[in-house]
């Protein structure tokens, strides 16, 4: 139970951003970088530790302005399931669950919260700057909680989901009073 939830929070921060965690994960294995995880073990090292460090980078600052956040939501969209197995295998090892349902449920974990991301910023015109510094230091504090308080940092990920599922409640309800809203004036 407590790697699952290890998992559900490792892949939870890779819905928020993707190198960040990815990065964070690697420096915490020490010397060994990312030896035991999966898809990046085959990476020679120091040039994983460039890209990653250069997309974190690109995360941190880009994400700051209105265009930043465009450019970055179309990576993020596309690589977070990625981003999200690979968050979720590299958590869970000694798991007796199968590694292709693991990174399943990381990866759709991770583009869950991503597309909620994508609609509050569509909704909103634009994530506010406290929206953004929330999301990094939750991702940081996700990625740590995986490794060192698990029950914690999988609780706050199933928070996150409840928040998702009351997120589109809200748009469908948005969008179809809406609508009927706009039928009746014409």
């Amino acid at each position: 139970m407590i790697e699952i939830l290890a998992t559900l929070s490792a892949s939870a921060a890779a819905g928020m951003r993707i190198g960040t965690p990815l990065l964070i994960i690697g420096l915490l294995q020490g010397s060994n970088l990312w030896s035991q995880v999966p898809i990046l073990s085959h990476i020679y090292p120091p040039i994983l530790l460039g890209c990653l460090s250069c997309w974190s980078l690109v995360e941190l600052l880009a994400s700051k302005k209105l265009w930043g956040q465009r450019l970055l939501q179309l990576v993020q969209l596309f690589m977070s399931p990625l981003a999200g197995a690979i968050m979720g295998l590299a958590v869970a090892t000694a798991t007796a669950t199968p590694n292709w349902l693991v990174a399943m449920i990381g990866g759709l974990l991770a583009l869950v919260l991503q597309l909620v991301q994508v609609g509050w910023f569509y909704r909103l015109r634009g994530l506010p700057l406290w929206a953004v510094f929330l999301q990094d230091t939750l991702c940081v504090a996700l990625v740590l909680f995986a490794f060192d308080a698990p029950w914690q940092g999988g609780l706050i990920a199933l928070i996150l989901l409840w928040f998702a599922l009351r997120s589109a409640k809200q748009w469908y309800d948005w969008y179809h009073l809406g609508n009927r809203d706009r039928t009746k004036k014409y």
